[in-house]
C-alpha cells in the first residue's frame, strides 16, 4: 500500500488485443486506486470485468481532457489516487495522457508509469529491420502536413515506425513508393496479439501487391516499419 499512498497518478498500459497481456501489478493498481480514468468506459469495462476490477471509472479522452483536467488535479491535491488507461496500449503513446502528465509534473504531483503493452515494440522487433536506432512518428497528419512528413521519412536514415488506419494504408504505401522508391524495405503488422495477427515483410512494391491481391486483409490497426535510407 506504500506504493499507492505516495503516488497520485498511475499510467497503466492495457492489452492491445489479448487480455492476458496485462501485468499482475497493473491489475493490483487498478483495484486499489480511487478512480480509473478511461478513454472509453465501454471498452475498458470489458477488461475490468474480465479481471473483476470494480473501481469506479470516469471518462477521460481527447474531447474532454482539457475541461476535466482542473478538477482531477484538485482531487489529487486532496489525496485522491487515479489510474489512467486508454483503449489499448500505453497512455500518451498516440493516446490521451500527455496533458495530464504534464500538469501533474507542473504541480509536483507524483506520477508512475507501469511498463506494459504498446503496439509498435513487437512490430518493430519482429520486422527484421534494424531496431537499434529508430524514430516513432505515431499517426501521420490526415491532410495538412502529411506529404511533408512522408518526404521527411524518405530521407530519414533511422528506421521509422508509424501507425496507420486501414482506409489509408494503401494510400500511405503508394506515397512511400513514390518518395522512397518501390524497393525500400517495409514491414506491415496488423491485429497484433489477436487471432488474425499478421506481418507482411518485403519491398514497398511487394507489400502493395500483397494487399491489393488480398483486400479483405486491409482491416484492423496497422503498424508500419520503414527501413531507413541507406
Amino acid at each position: 500500500m506504500e506504493e499507492i499512498s505516495s503516488t497520485q497518478l498511475f499510467l497503466v498500459p492495457t492489452p492491445i488485443g489479448n487480455l492476458e497481456d496485462i501485468t499482475l501489478r497493473a491489475i493490483r493498481i487498478l483495484k486499489e486506486v480511487d478512480t480509473i480514468l478511461a478513454e472509453d468506459t465501454r471498452t475498458s469495462g470489458k477488461l475490468l470485468s474480465h479481471y473483476e476490477i470494480n473501481t469506479q471509472m470516469k471518462s477521460f479522452h481527447a474531447h474532454n481532457e482539457h475541461r476535466a483536467l482542473g478538477n482531477i488535479i484538485e482531487q489529487m491535491k486532496e489525496g485522491k489516487v487515479f489510474a489512467l488507461i486508454t483503449d489499448a496500449g500505453t497512455p500518451g503513446i498516440s493516446d490521451p495522457g500527455f496533458l495530464l502528465a504534464r500538469e501533474c509534473m507542473n504541480e509536483n504531483i507524483k506520477i508512475e508509469c507501469l511498463p506494459g503493452a504498446t503496439a509498435f515494440i513487437p512490430a518493430l522487433v519482429k520486422s527484421g529491420i534494424p531496431s537499434d536506432k529508430f524514430c516513432f512518428e505515431g499517426f501521420l497528419p490526415q491532410k495538412k502536413g502529411r506529404q511533408t512528413r512522408i518526404k521527411y521519412i524518405a530521407g530519414e536514415e533511422r528506421t521509422v515506425v508509424l501507425y496507420e488506419s486501414p482506409h489509408r494504408l494503401i494510400k500511405l504505401l503508394n506515397a512511400l513508393s513514390e518518395e522512397c522508391g518501390e524497393d525500400r524495405i517495409v514491414s506491415v503488422s496488423r491485429e497484433l496479439t489477436k487471432k488474425f495477427e499478421e506481418t507482411v515483410n518485403g519491398s514497398v512494391k511487394e507489400v502493395i501487391d500483397y494487399f491489393n491481391e488480398n483486400p479483405s486483409k486491409v482491416k484492423g490497426e496497422f503498424v508500419v516499419i520503414i527501413q531507413g535510407k541507406n
